[in-house]
């Protein structure tokens, strides 16, 4: 007798197994389809095409995007791969196999219920428990667009290729002059792509222009080239607002290349999410505007940023007498704030800070991947923001119920 199980890779199934069985129910995949089952989807299917064969149900696309976001994949031809091979996404699409285009298409036309579907997962947080109120922590960071930074034009580029693009076009019409044999279809189709490109410069210098930046993105003109640690990268900058939980309460894409105009914005954000405004914000010093902080407080919000000094000191390192006296003179109300970030209650909330933005700042571009967008131009790219912090809540959620 052998001392090994029977091992045959050919094995058929007299019954086919069910793939929920397989899975068990504590899988975050069946959690991804309960959770969408309950969610109200009716705008993606009254924003779907009428025409043309029957597609794809919407319910059936989102649930395999935020699944995937939550693993980590960002990739439709990576998911169409997927779901052909793995059980959770095969439970997803209910045994149907939507191609890499479809599943890209959905991204690409569904950018306001992407959105919803993030606020309607955070209401259904907030009636677990998760997400009330007390501290709201706010932070960004840059990420990089799906653009190379050697395909990028200053204004001075640009218009000396305009002036080369319209030197071959003349040079073209005096050569269709002189050749009386030429068919004018055949030129016309010589010059189309010349005629095109000059129509794409005038709308890249107007948006280089209004960019207020030396150069531009040909590729992704609505980046935006955006100082971070270790140099400067050409992508957008996203916010996200947490709560204590880790819940993400509120997020966005901008192109600011600095935060010290965010403070509000997100502030109201984060009302408009969750139907009213936080007990406190907590920023770090980049957020610091004293414009901001009193606009965020006449709304009876309590504000904890620090100016650079304040930060500076509170971090144990020195200040220069002379900064810090000018400093006072330039903003006023800034001594009040420095006296009230000195306190030690204070001290404690701002501390806190980091140990609930930074984690999931880590979680979403070292585990899952969103470094890079996928997607190119600014709404697109808010689309794309949308279903990853709403995947990084459905995994809080689930962690919840898991117990874990």
């Amino acid at each position: 007798m052998s001392r090994y199980i029977i091992y045959n890779p050919e094995q058929v199934w007299l019954l086919p197994p069910s793939v929920r069985e397989e899975l068990g129910e504590n899988h975050l995949a069946v959690f991804v389809h309960e959770m969408v089952e309950r969610l109200d989807v009716r705008g993606f299917e009254e924003e779907s095409c009428q025409q043309g064969r029957p597609g794809d149900p919407p319910p059936l696309l989102l649930k395999v995007w935020l699944y995937a976001y939550a693993l980590g994949v960002t990739s439709s031809r990576r998911i169409e791969q997927r779901v052909r091979e793995d059980l959770g996404f095969r439970l997803l699409a209910g045994h149907l196999k939507p191609d890499h285009w479809t599943l890209n298409e959905f991204r690409k036309r569904h950018r306001k219920g992407l959105n919803d579907v993030f606020t309607q997962v955070v209401e259904a947080a907030r009636q677990l428990g998760m997400g009330q109120w007390g501290r709201v922590a706010i932070d960004s960071t840059r990420v990089a667009a799906n653009a190379s930074a050697d395909r990028s034009q200053s204004v001075e580029q640009l218009r000396r290729e305009r002036a080369r693009v319209r030197q071959r076009i003349r040079r073209w019409q005096k050569q269709c002059d002189g050749d009386a044999e030429e068919p004018a279809g055949g030129a016309a189709r010589t010059a189309e792509p010349w005629q095109q490109r000059l129509e794409e410069i005038p709308r890249q210098l107007e948006e280089l222009r209004k960019s207020g930046q030396r150069r531009g993105s040909s590729s992704d003109p609505e980046s935006r080239y955006l100082r971070r640690r270790g140099g400067f990268v050409l992508g957008y900058t996203a916010e996200i607002a947490v709560s204590d939980d880790h819940l993400i309460v509120a997020q966005r894409v901008h192109q600011a290349p600095a935060d010290h105009g965010s403070l509000e914005a997100m502030t109201d954000a984060v009302e408009r999410e969750c139907g009213q405004r936080p007990e406190a914000v907590m920023a770090d010093a980049g957020y610091y505007s004293m414009e901001q902080i009193t606009a965020v407080e006449s709304g009876g919000v309590e504000v904890f940023v620090p100016d650079r000094l304040i930060a500076r000191e509170l971090a144990g390192v020195a200040v220069v007498a002379e900064m810090n006296a000018c400093q006072k003179r330039r903003h006023p109300g800034l001594e009040q704030l420095r006296d009230r970030m000195r306190e030690p209650a204070a001290r404690h909330c701002y501390a806190r800070r980091k140990a609930l933005v930074e984690p999931v700042f880590g979680v979403l571009k070292q585990q899952r991947g969103m470094r890079q967008f996928r997607r190119r131009a600014l709404s697109a790219v808010g689309a794309e923001w949308a279903l990853a912090t709403t995947a990084y809540n459905l995994t809080r959620l689930f962690g919840r119920r898991s117990g874990a």
